[in-house]
């Protein structure tokens, strides 16, 4: 072998080995503060949820999880920067299923989720619920879509923001009963529920964060929950496909990802810490009071469950024709 076919080698070894000696100095992850990308504003349920997981990540492994929020259509932009972020465990980002199964489908984003990032894992869940004002002459689903139906009524509903998933809980319901529902924008959850409350809109599906208070003042009758089975929070409510409609079956999720590429053990590790955050016993009544339910779902089950959901977002965003104006 000559001299320069022996220096390539050797060079070429030099540079496999250089990331793995990297990790070697640094010691064990994390061995320093970790940046967590939120693509929502601060103050959401999104954000409020994540500073909760960060500040106990921080605890427990020893380094500052330091919560950076990134906002903008739809979470996509936030969702672009981890994307671009060095696969090293430095950078999570965590955001709900509107930002991770919905914004695909309706922004050129240059790439998909699945190719871009690697699961940490699902993390939370809110229940969501069909709401209609205290004005509203209606008591039940059945009524509701009656009065919906019946000639010459021009029934509306507040939208919270395109893509988010109380429209496409909404769009859902629309479809499966056969009916016409004007919508009425809003720019975020809190002024479409005051459109409600105020009677400006008829009608509106939204998280359960925004609206427990509102549902025990009577301000907001809840007819329907969108989950598989009735919600603990507020076990009275109905599931649609209780009262005829199975199809319309939508959940908020929280999800924590990592840039492709990442290293299976710093993602087993953010997993494991993850779960044991949202199971600890000290951790249960602040998870209560934001109203999730902790999910803290096994690593390997990530990729089944993004496919899902993200095709099923895909086949109403398609049957809607639901596109960002």
């Amino acid at each position: 072998m000559t001299t320069t076919r022996r220096a390539v080698l050797a060079g070429a070894a030099a540079l496999l080995a250089a990331p793995a000696a990297l990790r070697a100095q640094e010691g064990p992850y994390p061995s320093r503060p970790v940046t967590v990308v939120v693509p929502w504003a601060a103050g959401g349920s999104t954000d409020a949820f994540a500073r909760l997981l960060a500040q106990r990540l921080s605890a427990d492994l020893g380094q500052g999880f330091v919560v950076d929020n990134r906002t903008g259509a739809n979470g996509t932009i936030g969702l672009a920067s981890a994307a671009r972020a060095r696969p090293d465990g430095y950078t999570v980002i965590v955001l709900p299923n509107s930002t991770y199964a919905v914004a695909p489908h309706l922004y050129p984003l240059g790439f998909t989720v699945e190719q871009a990032f690697a699961g940490v894992g699902l993390l939370v869940s809110m229940p969501m619920f069909m709401l209609v004002g205290r004005a509203t002459p209606v008591t039940t689903l059945a009524e509701y879509v009656a009065l919906a139906k019946r000639p010459g009524m021009k029934p509306t509903y507040a939208n919270a923001g395109i893509g988010a998933t109380s429209h496409l809980a909404t769009e859902m319901l629309l479809q499966a009963a056969g009916i016409e529902v004007a919508d009425i924008g809003y720019r975020g959850g809190g002024p479409a529920i005051q459109a409600v409350v105020a009677g400006e809109a008829g009608m509106l599906c939204m998280p359960a964060a925004g609206v427990m208070g509102l549902m025990a003042s009577g301000d907001l009758r809840a007819l329907a929950v969108a989950s598989p089975q009735r919600t603990p929070l507020a076990p009275e409510v109905p599931t649609f496909a209780e009262q005829g409609y199975p199809q319309v079956e939508i959940i908020e999720h929280i999800a924590m990802l990592a840039p492709a590429g990442t290293p299976q053990p710093i993602l087993e590790t953010l997993n494991a810490a993850c779960r044991k955050a949202l199971t600890a016993p000290d951790m249960t009544p602040a998870i209560e009071k934001q109203v999730v339910t902790a999910e803290a779902r096994p690593l390997a089950e990530w990729p089944s469950y993004l496919a899902a959901e993200s095709r099923k977002m895909a086949e109403i965003v398609r049957a809607r024709n639901i596109r960002v104006q």
